[in-house]
């Protein structure tokens, strides 16, 4: 899965979480569920596949573990209770991450260090630009992989939470044109 995919859906379960269980303004959360969405890649593929490419060579290592996961959650947990709920909000959009890559079908990750202390190592060996482009030209094949239907779902979330997103703020504007008005 790629960006649109981890963004979109997870911004969508988390909109639907928010429309269930909270109060709170969800349009505020999107900048830290979209980074929490991608945290995983951002810290385990240029540490995999670019530093340490010749011993570990794999793009899904230490931030795509339940332990890490775990421990964002409770370092999460503790700033909430604190008043600052970020953390845990990019801890929820990391495990999102975790189970939209389907971890659980490498135990060696998932559950590293209990099943070991090292990572398998990935399919491809090439260089970080070689991979890069072996991704894109297996995901972005029109036929319908799982990566590219993810991605074809993300992207119409992202697309229909804009859109709402945009029809609120118009919606806002009006509201207070018209209490200007009133005022007036």
């Amino acid at each position: 899965m790629f960006i649109f995919g981890h963004v979109g859906i997870t911004l969508g379960v988390f909109y639907l979480l928010s429309r269930l269980f909270s109060k709170n303004n969800f349009w505020v959360k999107v900048p830290w569920i979209a980074f929490g969405a991608l945290l995983p890649d951002f810290i385990d593929k240029p540490l995999g596949r670019i530093i340490l490419a010749e011993t570990i060579g794999s793009g899904r290592i230490f931030a795509h573990t339940l332990l890490f996961g775990l421990l964002l959650g409770l370092a999460g947990y503790y700033l909430y209770s604190q008043g600052k709920p970020e953390l845990l909000i990019i801890a929820g959009a990391s495990f999102c991450h975790i189970f939209e890559d389907q971890i659980w079908n490498s135990p060696e990750v998932f559950f590293w260090p209990l099943l070991g202390w090292g990572f398998p190592k990935d399919t491809i060996s090439a260089s970080f630009i070689e991979y890069l482009m072996i991704i894109l030209s297996r995901s972005y094949n029109p036929g319908f992989t799982e990566v590219f239907i993810s991605e074809i779902v993300g992207l119409i979330i992202i697309v229909l939470l804009t859109g709402k997103y945009i029809s609120e703020k118009k919606k806002d504007n009006l509201q207070c044109k018209k209490e200007k008005k009133l005022n007036i």
